[in-house]
């Protein structure tokens, strides 16, 4: 049976990076007794505890730190060997050192290391590194993700990464890569057309060889991270410029499932149901087509109404829609997802007189608080810079509405009828209505 930690009291790690410098600078880690360390070493390695001669290879400390902060916590031991027989560390003070240095720049986010340097009666002396979990996931500095198994650790797996995800709070798509992504998956041509937008400001194409991606993307926008050895779109840079077949493959959540009902309700007889992925700006366009085949999207609102089913006609008349608070209920979808989220996919219901958008966003901490707060132009934005590439005029979405204030006050002055918005179990939905 595992055991657990051999230490009870409890502790607060530092939520931003000043506080954890002052947290390592002032903080003594509480002590140990060699027996209680003694009575571990001798039950051998296990789920919660790894033993190390020495620290020799810190690419692969760091990954054993990352599997126990994401298993739940542990132990490691230095200067003991695999066959439990104390050997002591030269430099102990050297040990702490390092350890430290890849708690902070080896490790996302940084672990507030607890380390014990305990003197044996026989003189020699061992380092103990005790690990807490309570910002996880971790992952690598090359955005690698560890689970520890038994006395053995892992790379985790997509689903494996998905349910830590599920755990934490919302992340910033920006600093996340994208994991077996490459810059070979990003669209140039969407990209640089992009850029092109900015010529004679931000940008100058005379200073452009070769038309260097992997530059602009890491150093310019900030969509792309590396590791040391290669530059990896992060998960906002894949989204917004990534290749379509790529995109649905490694980022099979942000996909918007359309369906046309017959009725206006979700129980009312399916007509039509799409699947569409890709990245951002290729899913909005293909949205908004399907939304075109079932709905007029106008400029303004038309003389006559679409009557209620006076007539006798089997199929109902075509409802009129807002085209800018339609773009703009499109692009909140897009761009305000939570990927987190697992089971709840962004969904666009087409009834025969109103549009429902729903988008998995976390309620805690959103609502309802927040959920007041967008209403009156406060944004509540996971990811700002995806927002603001989104919804750039360089992107090429036509939005000429900013914002769900706006949003909402022309929903109502084209429909006659208020927009309605509920948050409840970690989706947001917004329903406008037809004229």
């Amino acid at each position: 049976m595992a055991r657990r930690r051999f230490r009870s009291n409890q502790r607060h790690e530092p939520t931003t990076e000043r506080s954890f410098q002052e947290y390592i600078l002032s903080t003594p880690a509480p002590q140990t007794s060699r027996t209680e360390l003694l009575r571990l070493i001798r039950g051998g390695e296990d789920t919660f505890l790894e033993l190390k001669v020495k620290l020799s290879n810190t690419e692969k400390i760091a990954q054993e730190i990352v599997a126990l902060a994401n298993t739940g916590g542990g132990v490691i031991v230095f200067g003991v060997n695999d066959q439990l027989r104390v050997e002591g560390v030269d430099d102990p003070e050297r040990v702490q050192e390092d350890l430290v240095r890849i708690c902070r720049e080896e490790i996302h986010p940084p672990l507030v290391p607890f380390i014990d340097r305990i003197a044996l009666d026989n003189g020699r002396r061992i380092v103990a590194l005790d690990i807490e979990s309570k910002r996880r996931p971790y992952r690598t500095r090359d955005g690698r993700f560890y689970l520890r198994i038994g006395a053995e650790k892992r790379e985790a797996s997509r689903e494996e990464i998905s349910t830590l995800l599920d755990e934490a709070r919302p992340l910033r798509y920006e600093s996340v890569p994208a994991l077996g992504a490459t810059i070979a998956d990003i669209d140039e041509a969407h990209l640089w057309t992009y850029l092109r937008a900015f010529e004679g400001g931000a940008f100058e194409e005379s200073a452009v060889v070769d038309y260097p991606t992997t530059e602009v993307l890491e150093r310019d926008l900030l969509l792309a991270t590396s590791d040391g050895h290669e530059v990896v779109p992060t998960v906002a840079g894949l989204l917004l410029f990534g290749r379509d077949e790529r995109v649905a493959e490694l980022l099979p959540r942000a996909a918007v499932t359309a369906t046309r009902f017959s009725g206006d309700s979700p129980q009312s007889p399916v007509v039509e149901r799409v699947k569409i992925a890709g990245n951002l700006l290729n899913v909005y366009e293909a949205v908004n087509r399907f939304l075109e085949r079932y709905c007029d999207l106008r400029d303004s609102r038309p003389r006559v109404a679409v009557e209620s089913g006076d007539d006798e006609s089997p199929v109902p008349a075509r409802a009129n829609y807002h085209r800018g608070v339609v773009a703009e209920a499109i692009t909140n979808m897009l761009g305000h997802r939570d990927l987190a989220l697992r089971d709840l996919p962004s969904r666009l219901h087409v009834f025969d007189h109103s549009l429902e958008f729903v988008n998995a966003r976390r309620s805690v901490g959103f609502s309802p608080v927040a959920h007041k707060a967008i209403r009156y132009g406060m944004p509540q934005r996971l990811n700002p810079q995806l927002a603001a590439v989104l919804t750039n005029a360089a992107y090429g979405l036509p939005l000429s509405l900013r914002g769900l204030p706006s949003m909402l006050r022309e929903a109502k002055r084209f429909a006659n009828r208020k927009a309605e918005i509920v948050a409840f179990n970690d989706e947001f939905r917004l329903r406008i209505y037809g004229f």
